[in-house]
């Protein structure tokens, strides 16, 4: 092991992150690790003894007392949200030295992290908004270039519906549909490679059916195959990440709801009224969990907590309350 103390930081980041992609993280994630890296890296160089340039920065360098002053720079003008995904990155990467015999020990249980908070979900503004936005979307309008209203209600509604991810939607095929009518399933490449199969309601899978023939009527019965991408452009291309997420935008300025959207949530409202509402509905945080593919229980929790925040708003804003508030406070002047 000694004769890796000299080896630089920078190469074996590389590593890591080559390592990394054999989980198939999406390339925004591979960025993202990448960026919290080579951030915190520079910082230890500075505070080394003495001080290097980071592509200087042997990784023997990077002791405790580095890594405790260099977060605590890196955390001072940063939400603790962000502090605390790049402690775990860096959690990830000393452990992937420590497996490859680069290092003796991982020095991040030395270092302090905030807690993350988890995030609040960010469904649709409004009772009847995913409704609408069906509706408007399953029109044919005019004004469109080369309409396709079966494969955008397609789209929308595996969203609304299933609960999928962006990367998720991408990466079905036509094949990721099994099952009997009336049994039908669809199978997930979840985040984080966990795998997990989401029902179909019937009327979901009419709406994919319909997509699917209006494919073939456009395209060819081949471009149906099992081993075909599920979405796809207009050309008969698999959708990538801009192309989806440029579809859905589109679709909330043609229903007239963009106001209605949580700022930052885009495709990801859809995910989090899915859950939303499996939560006013009475289900459980383990059948959210199971559904959306959570990795703790605690993420599932929160669509419930929010639900139950809703459910006292509604009987607060209840007028009858008022007037028991005023019978009390009568009595209370009475008996004073």
């Amino acid at each position: 092991m000694h004769d890796k103390q000299d080896e630089s930081v920078q190469r074996l980041i590389e590593e890591f992150l080559t390592a990394r992609a054999t989980r198939k993280p999406s390339p925004h994630t591979l960025e993202a690790y990448r960026r919290d890296l080579r951030a915190v890296a520079a910082l230890a160089a500075e505070e080394s003894t003495p001080p290097l340039p980071l592509d200087a920065l042997p990784v023997a360098a990077l002791t405790a007392r580095v890594m405790r002053a260099a977060f605590a720079r890196f955390a001072a003008p940063r939400a603790a949200a962000s502090v605390h995904r790049a402690w775990s990155t860096w959690n990830s990467f000393f452990s992937f030295l420590v497996a490859d015999g680069v290092v003796a020990g991982n020095p991040m249980p030395a270092v302090g992290r905030p807690r993350a908070p988890l995030p609040q979900p960010k469904p649709l503004r409004g009772a009847d908004t995913p409704e609408q936005l069906l509706a408007s979307v399953a029109r044919q309008e005019g004004r469109q270039r080369d309409p396709w209203p079966e494969r955008d209600l397609a789209v929308l509604a595996l969203a609304l519906c299933a609960g999928l991810r962006l990367s998720e939607l991408l990466a079905l095929r036509v094949g990721s549909l099994t099952g009997r009518a009336g049994e039908r399933r669809v199978d997930v490449a979840g985040k984080g490679g966990r795998p997990r199969v989401v029902p179909i309601e019937p009327e979901l899978d009419g709406v994919l059916v319909g997509y699917l023939d209006s494919r073939v009527r456009r395209f060819g019965s081949r471009t149906v195959r099992p081993d075909a991408a599920l979405l796809v452009d207009r050309q008969g291309e698999p959708l990538r990440r801009g192309g989806l997420q440029y579809l859905v935008e589109s679709c909330y300025r043609r229903a007239g709801i963009t106001d209605r959207v949580p700022r930052g949530a885009r495709l990801h409202a859809l995910r989090h009224t899915f859950a939303t509402r499996l939560a006013e509905d009475g289900a459980s945080a383990a059948e959210i969990m199971r559904l959306l593919g959570h990795a703790s229980l605690a993420s599932s929790q929160t669509y419930i907590e929010v639900t139950a925040g809703q459910q006292r708003d509604a009987v607060r804003s209840n007028r009858t309350n008022r007037a028991l508030a005023g019978l009390v406070a009568a009595e209370r002047d009475g008996r004073s």
